[in-house]
């Protein structure tokens, strides 16, 4: 446990259990992933960040983590963030071009020392897949706020159409049961 006095804080042994994070890499994915991994760290995890290229952190502000960047191509659709407003398209984008090269940097820590565990920003998914592959535990980590577990709740959804059951009535939409 953590203990606190007016002037310091004291971590807990280290486990030499390290936890690897991978976070979206936009800020209201990344900063709570970074939250997360202070406290892994005070209770004694080693943690690594993997994180792509694009919306690299500063290595400098977090001296108790080690870092492993990997190559997410997302230079080469940055440009389109101006004209095409649809998040669902980088985040598509990211789970293709991230998949091979983050399977990559996974397999290289696993050799160097054991890993407790993976987790990973809820919007990547397939870091289930590679996870699984890798027989290496995962969690997800999601940052959406109350506003969007309210608003899922109370749109239907229907499984077997992969779809909200949403119809358009006038000027809004209105949801129809299933």
């Amino acid at each position: 446990m953590e203990s606190h006095d007016k002037n310091t804080t004291h971590r807990l042994p280290e486990t030499h259990r390290r936890i690897i994070l991978f976070p979206l890499p936009f800020q209201g994915h990344i900063n709570p992933m970074f939250q997360l991994a202070n406290i892994l760290h005070i209770q004694g995890f080693k943690i690594t960040i993997i994180h792509t290229q694009y919306n690299s952190p500063n290595h400098s502000s977090y001296p108790q983590f080690r870092f492993r960047a990997i190559e997410d191509r997302f230079s080469e659709v940055d440009h389109l963030r101006s004209t095409n407003r649809d998040p669902s398209y980088f985040i598509k984008y990211l789970n293709r071009s991230c998949e091979d090269p983050f399977k990559g940097c996974l397999i290289e820590l696993l050799d160097e020392e054991p890993v407790a565990c993976l987790i990973a920003d809820a919007m990547f998914y397939f870091t289930q897949a590679v996870a699984d592959e890798l027989k290496l535990p995962r969690m997800v980590l999601r940052t959406s706020s109350l506003g969007c577990a309210i608003g899922y709740g109370a749109i239907p959804f229907s499984s077997k159409e992969g779809r909200f059951n949403l119809m358009k009535q006038g000027m809004v939409f209105v949801s129809t049961k299933v």
